[in-house]
């Protein structure tokens, strides 16, 4: 169980690192705002839920004790 928690950790904040890149392209070529919006609020949701993996991980660990 902890070995998938933290795979699922480490996809989601992959996929972070993966939409804001495609974010921070669109922005620099200056492409749609109605696109960069929705990636920043794709960012934000897998933010919140890598955050939510993280803490679940640690609450299941013992926080590394």
């Amino acid at each position: 169980m902890n070995s998938f928690l933290t795979f699922l950790t480490l996809l989601v904040m992959g996929l972070v690192v993966i939409v804001l890149i495609r974010g921070l392209f669109n922005m620099a070529k200056g492409g749609n705002s109605n696109t960069s919006n929705k990636l920043m609020q794709a960012r934000v949701l897998l933010q919140a839920l890598a955050v939510a993996l993280i803490m679940l991980t640690l609450w299941l660990t013992g926080g590394g004790r």
